[in-house]
Order: C-alpha cells, then sequence, then structure tokens
C-alpha cells in the first residue's frame, strides 16, 4: 500500500497531525487526562458533525457525541496504532453509536406501526409493498455485508450518511484517490451482487 512504511513494514505514515492525534490516544490510554483533552478539543467537533448526519438532530447528536468521547476515554486502551489512525477509531465508535440510535429509535416505530396495524385492516397494495421493501433492502443490506470492510465502509458513509468522497476520505484517514477507488469496485461488487437475485 502506498501509505506504508518502506517494504509495507511498520505503521502507516499519517499527517503530522494525525500522527499527534495517534500519540495522544496511546497516552490517554495509560490514563494521561491532559492528553485525552486534547484528544476531546481536536475531535469532538468533527464527531458531532458525523454524528448529526446519521441522525439529522442536533440534541440528540449532542448526547450520542458525549457518550462516544467517554466510551474514547473508557475504552482508549483498544486502540492499535499500527492498524490505523486514531481519528479513524473514533469515527468508528462514533459512526456505530449514531447507528445504534437510529436502530433503537426505529424499533420503537416499529413497535407503534405494528400496533396500529393490529388495529386496522390495511388494503392489500399497501402491505404487499410494505413487504417488497424490505425484502429488497434485506437484499442490499446482505449484498453490502458480503463485501470486504475496505469497500463496505466508504459505501456506508457516502449512501447513508450523505458525505462527499472527500468528506469519507477525510473521515477514515485515507488518500482520496485510494477511497475513490475503493467506492467504484465497491459499487460494482454491490450492483453484481444484486443483479445475481436472491
Amino acid at each position: 500500500m502506498s501509505n506504508t512504511g518502506q517494504g509495507g513494514h511498520g505503521p502507516p505514515r499519517r499527517p503530522s497531525g494525525d500522527a499527534r492525534l495517534d500519540g495522544l490516544l496511546t497516552r490517554a490510554a495509560t490514563g494521561d487526562q491532559a492528553a485525552f483533552a486534547d484528544v476531546y478539543d481536536a475531535l469532538v467537533r468533527p464527531v458531532k458533525g458525523l454524528v448529526c448526519r446519521v441522525l439529522r438532530d442536533e440534541s440528540q447528536a449532542e448526547e450520542v457525541t458525549q457518550d462516544v468521547m467517554v466510551e474514547v476515554w473508557r475504552t482508549a486502551g483498544r486502540y492499535r496504532p499500527e492498524l490505523g489512525a486514531a481519528r479513524a477509531w473514533v469515527f468508528t465508535l462514533a459512526h456505530r453509536r449514531a447507528v445504534d440510535r437510529v436502530r433503537h429509535a426505529q424499533a420503537g416505530a416499529s413497535r407503534e406501526r405494528r400496533s396500529a396495524l393490529l388495529q386496522e385492516d390495511p388494503p392489500f397494495d399497501q402491505v404487499s409493498e410494505a413487504v417488497e421493501r424490505r425484502d429488497e433492502w434485506r437484499r442490499v443490506r446482505r449484498c453490502l455485508a458480503a463485501l470486504e470492510r475496505h469497500r463496505r465502509v466508504p459505501l456506508v458513509l457516502a449512501y447513508y450518511q450523505g458525505m462527499t468522497y472527500l468528506e469519507v476520505a477525510d473521515c477514515l484517514a485515507t488518500p482520496a484517490g485510494t477511497v475513490k477507488s475503493r467506492m467504484r469496485s465497491g459499487l460494482r461488487q454491490l450492483r453484481e451482487c444484486l443483479e445475481a437475485g436472491p
């Protein structure tokens, strides 16, 4: 890979800002509160931006962002700089938390919808359309899950979180050209999977 050291050995080379963050998070893992404060100051705004894109709700985004930063402090010891940038690690935690919040809200809405359906007799077309949509979404999820992670994550960020490929590149601390290429090949594999049928 182009962003690794000579001969592909050692941790990936990163911009100095990212390398500084990697060091700060590594120090935070040892209980260094000052280092964590610097991590917090550097990442709290971009994390909130990412969470806000997923939730589309300012107050919920604020709440989830604080949960994420607490989780970063608690679990900093799990961060491995040799596997990727601190920024990408934190963004992955933030994205997971935000998606969990959306799923929780959707589950509640689904329960309410089911309860409402039990109290009325919906038209057949409405039911068949809902079944069709659910089957289609299930196929898309299955095909996405089949992609390798480095192709799947950029597509999820771009198409479900509304990011441009430059924002995806920044989020993942990966060169824009690499992200563009991974998204292109990921989309091709996704289309082939969907055309192959259930």
